[in-house]
């Protein structure tokens, strides 16, 4: 079990220890070998709109995303990636099938790497093209295989798109790049099913030490999506596989960068922003608690400071439960007390005011923590 030991406030916990793999540069990005696991995304508007595209990358990027892609479906696609590039905070990925020729026109248009599948794009010398632009301009290209995407004899040899083919038809794509002597490589194996994409990362990590970008796709909406990604991409986690990883989501895409930091945030890999706790509701609950833990949730959104905030629906045990947040509201019978470590310093009258008046308390508590 690939787990150190390690001691956080006073009690063992278990440190996870991640699987090496040999670094690469997205960008001004590092991805593998001592970094961190990185989060991306992908946009879902159409990429001719420069300004919709543009708008997209940088609310992804404030939320925390690290890497983009954007979708590359045709030439005027590829002909608006230079102007999203150069407004762009974060690396870019353009996202290309089959056409040799619009990958060349991203690269041209100083895109940071490419998701490209060289097995898909033509003969030798397309691929032979496509990889001497990206070496020249030292972009990685990220081999990319679907579920859906595996080869026709592979499917016959293995009885459809079983983990292993799907290894084996990445392993093709990428000894491909290999003979051409380009080794920045980055690999992805995506199901819809959660087990097969354990089992294809797993396959893959003991036969390839280039770094993996994990996750489950076509995982649908918000709720059941964010469970198999968690499921899917914990578990891999765990075991030390992943150096990068998006959570596929039918939704808003900067929703899949929350829900990638609070899968890292939980198995102690990385924080980002506030970590918001709130209990489930009980029979004592007087307050409208559920619409107040979004609301939090919600205006904390954009905030990258790490810190712990409680949201509790009683006034007698909430600060003592939360006695661990840094500050924290606890609401009853139309009124509410602001707790820090577990202290009281504030009450509040009126359920109307809890919500306007715990905002103020947590802008006072970022100002003094911000100054420190």
């Amino acid at each position: 079990m690939p787990l150190g030991c390690g001691r956080e406030k006073g009690y063992d916990r278990p440190m996870l220890k991640r699987k090496n793999t040999r670094a690469i540069k997205v960008g001004t990005v590092g991805v593998g070998g001592d970094n961190p696991v990185r989060v991306q995304s992908m946009t879902n508007v159409d990429t001719r709109d420069v300004a919709a595209a543009s708008a997209q990358v940088a609310e992804l990027a404030r939320a925390g995303c690290e890497i983009v892609r954007l979708a590359v479906p045709d030439e005027q696609a590829a002909a608006s990636l230079a102007a999203i590039r150069e407004a762009s905070p974060v690396p870019l990925i353009a996202d290309i099938h089959f056409d040799h020729r619009l990958a060349l026109m991203a690269l041209e248009a100083g895109i940071d790497g490419l998701r490209i599948n060289p097995g898909n794009i033509g003969g030798e010398a397309k691929v032979d093209t496509v990889v001497r632009a990206a070496a020249e301009r030292a972009a990685p290209i990220r081999i990319g295989v679907n579920s859906g995407s595996v080869e026709k004899d592979l499917l016959a040899r293995y009885g459809g798109p079983t983990p292993q083919a799907m290894v084996e038809s990445a392993l093709g794509h990428v000894g491909m790049l290999e003979r051409r002597g380009f080794y920045d490589i980055k690999i992805s194996l995506k199901s819809s099913s959660v087990l097969h994409t354990i089992e294809a990362y797993r396959l893959l990590s003991d036969r390839v030490d280039y770094p993996l970008h994990i996750g489950v796709t076509e995982a649908g909406t918000l709720l059941p999506g964010a469970v198999k990604s968690a499921v899917g991409l914990g578990v891999l986690l765990f075991q030390g596989i992943g150096d990068t990883l998006r959570v596929s989501l039918t939704h808003d895409p900067v929703a899949e960068i929350g829900v990638a930091y609070e899968i890292l945030r939980s198995l102690g890999l990385r924080q980002r922003g506030p970590e918001v706790i709130s209990c489930p509701t009980c029979g004592r609950t007087e307050i409208g608690l559920i619409a107040l833990a979004e609301e939090v949730q919600k205006r904390l959104r954009d905030v990258p400071e790490v810190f712990k905030v409680a949201v509790m629906g009683c006034v007698v045990n909430g600060p003592g439960e939360a006695r661990e947040a840094d500050i924290g509201i606890a609401g009853g019978r139309g009124s509410g007390i602001v707790f820090r470590k577990g202290e009281v310093v504030r009450k509040i009258r009126g359920e109307e005011n809890l919500l306007p008046e715990f905002m103020k308390e947590l802008d006072l508590f970022l100002a003094e923590l911000r100054a420190r």
